[in-house]
C-alpha cells in the first residue's frame, strides 16, 4: 500500500478510536451543554436544546455514569453546569455532588427545554444558553464530539457546515464517499502492512474495552446477559466453540455494564462504545485461544475497526438500524483474517450475516443492547465457521448479494430507503411510553 493511502488509514483510526464514558449520544449531549456554557462565560440560566429524533431515542433510556439521571435534558445539564469541554467524550467521567444537584434542579424548575427538529443529520444536538441578557450557542453534528457551530450573542464564532466534507476535515482525510467505497481487498492490505502506530491504537481499543467486559463478568449489571450466559464457561477455553462462545460473553458483559453507567472507560468506534465493544473484545478473546501474537491479534482488529467503519459510513451513525449488527459484520471478518482465512472466505461470512440478522433494529441505547450484543456476535462466529467449510447463502437468497460488496450495498439500500418510517415508528413508541409511564 502506498504510503500516503496508509497515512490516511491511519488517520481514520487516530480520529474515530477514541475513548468515551457513557453512551456517546448523552455524552455528545452534555459536551454540547458545556461548549455553550463556555461560549457565555457565565452560568446559564435557561437552556434550550434542539435535536434530532436519533438522538433522543438513544439516550432516552441508558444509565449515565456517575449518575441517576436520565435523558438527554440531564446530559446537556450536567454539561452546562459544570462540564470539561478538555475531556471531549469522556465528559461524564466526572460528575460532582454540586454537578448533580445544580443539574437536577435546572430540569425541575423547567429551565431546559427541548424540541426536535427534522432536515437536520441524525446525529445533531444545538444547544443555546442564556444569562443576564447574553446567548451563545453551540451545535454538534456528524459526529459525536464534532463542533459545526459556534455561536455568541448572534456572532458566528465557528461555521463548518452540518456535515463533514473529509474525515478530519484535512486535505489528506479519507472523504466520506471514499471511505463508504472502501474494498475489502484495501482493508486486507492496509492490516497486512499496518504501521506500528496503527497496531498499537488497536490493540489499546482491546485492552481498554476488555477492561470492562472482565469486570461486568462477575459484577452485577443490567440484564446481567454476559455474566449469567458465561458462567459455564471456562476462563480459559478448550475448545474453538468455548473461545467463540466466551467472546461472545464478556462484549455482552460489557454492554451491561456500559449501559448501567458503569464509570469506566470504553474505545468506540463510529461513535459507539458498543460496536467498539462488538469489533474488539471476541477478537481478543479468540486470538488468546489461538496463541496469536500481539501482531496478528492488531492486523485482525484492524480488519474488524474498518470494516465496521464502512458500514456504518453506509448506514449512518444513528439510524433504525443496530449498529452491533454492522459492527459484528466487522468481527466476522476479523475472525476469519485471524483464523487464516483469505477475501473469499471473508466474502461468505459477510454474506451470512446479512442473509442472517438484517433488519435488528436500533430502538435507543439500553439494557436490551446486551442482548443484541450477544446476538449479533453468535452470528459472527456461526458466519465464521460456516465459512471455513465454504458455506455461505447465495445471491438467490432474499437481500444476499453475489459478493460482499453487492450485499453491503443491499444492507445500504434498507438502512436509507426501507427504515426511515421505521425509525419514526420506533421513536413515537418510545415517547408515548414515557408519557404514560404506567403502561410499561
Amino acid at each position: 500500500m502506498e504510503l500516503q493511502r496508509q497515512k490516511q488509514f491511519l488517520g481514520l483510526l487516530e480520529k474515530e478510536l477514541v475513548i468515551a464514558m457513557g453512551c456517546t449520544e448523552p455524552a455528545a449531549a452534555a459536551l454540547a451543554g458545556a461548549k455553550a456554557a463556555e461560549l457565555l462565560g457565565a452560568r446559564p440560566e435557561f437552556v434550550a436544546i434542539s435535536t434530532s429524533r436519533d438522538m433522543v431515542k438513544n439516550a432516552m433510556g441508558v444509565g449515565l455514569p456517575n449518575c441517576e439521571l436520565k435523558g438527554i435534558q440531564a446530559a446537556v445539564a450536567l454539561g452546562v453546569v459544570g462540564g470539561d469541554c478538555s475531556k471531549g467524550l469522556g465528559i461524564l467521567s466526572v460528575i460532582t455532588d454540586s454537578q448533580r444537584k445544580a443539574a437536577a434542579e435546572m430540569a425541575r424548575e423547567d429551565r431546559v427545554s427541548l424540541q426536535m427538529v427534522s432536515e437536520v443529520p441524525p446525529l445533531y444536538i444545538e444547544v443555546t444558553v442564556s444569562a443576564g441578557g447574553s446567548t451563545a450557542k453551540a451545535v454538534i453534528s456528524g459526529e459525536h464530539d464534532r463542533f459545526s457551530l459556534m455561536e455568541k450573542d448572534g456572532k458566528v464564532l465557528l461555521d463548518l457546515g452540518l456535515v463533514p466534507d473529509s474525515l478530519a476535515e484535512a486535505s489528506d482525510a479519507l472523504s466520506q464517499e471514499e471511505l463508504a467505497a472502501l474494498s475489502l481487498d484495501e482493508i486486507i492490505d492496509f492490516a497486512n502492512s499496518a504501521p506500528r502506530r496503527a497496531l498499537d491504537i488497536v490493540l489499546e481499543a482491546a485492552r481498554t474495552n476488555m477492561a470492562i467486559a472482565r469486570h461486568a463478568f462477575v459484577g452485577n449489571y443490567g440484564l446481567s446477559v454476559g455474566r449469567i450466559f458465561g458462567e459455564t464457561l471456562p476462563f480459559e477455553p478448550r475448545t474453538l466453540g468455548e473461545a467463540f462462545a466466551l467472546g461472545t460473553a464478556l462484549a455482552a458483559s460489557a454492554s451491561d455494564a456500559r449501559m448501567a453507567g458503569c464509570p469506566m472507560p470504553v474505545m468506540i468506534n463510529s461513535g459507539s462504545g458498543n460496536q467498539g465493544i462488538t469489533v474488539t473484545v471476541p477478537l481478543a478473546v479468540l486470538a488468546s485461544f489461538l496463541k496469536k501474537s500481539d501482531d496478528e491479534l492488531g492486523r485482525a482488529l484492524c480488519v474488524s475497526e474498518l470494516v465496521g467503519l464502512v458500514l456504518t459510513s453506509r448506514k449512518d451513525r444513528l439510524s433504525a438500524l443496530c449498529g452491533a449488527f454492522t459492527a459484528a459484520i466487522g468481527t466476522s471478518c476479523g475472525m476469519v483474517y485471524l483464523m487464516g482465512g483469505d477475501r473469499a472466505t471473508m466474502d461468505r461470512a459477510v454474506n451470512t450475516m446479512v442473509g442472517n440478522l438484517t433488519g435488528i433494529i436500533c430502538d435507543g441505547a439500553k439494557m436490551t443492547c446486551a442482548l443484541k450484543i450477544y446476538s449479533c456476535v453468535d452470528a459472527a462466529a456461526l458466519s465464521c465457521r460456516l465459512a471455513f467449510k465454504g458455506i455461505a447463502p447465495g445471491c438467490e437468497s432474499g437481500i444476499v448479494g453475489k459478493d460482499s460488496l453487492q450485499s453491503i450495498d443491499f444492507l445500504s439500500r434498507i438502512s436509507h430507503e426501507g427504515m426511515e418510517q421505521t425509525d419514526r415508528t420506533i421513536l413515537s413508541i418510545m415517547m408515548d411510553k414515557q408519557r404514560h409511564v404506567e403502561r410499561c
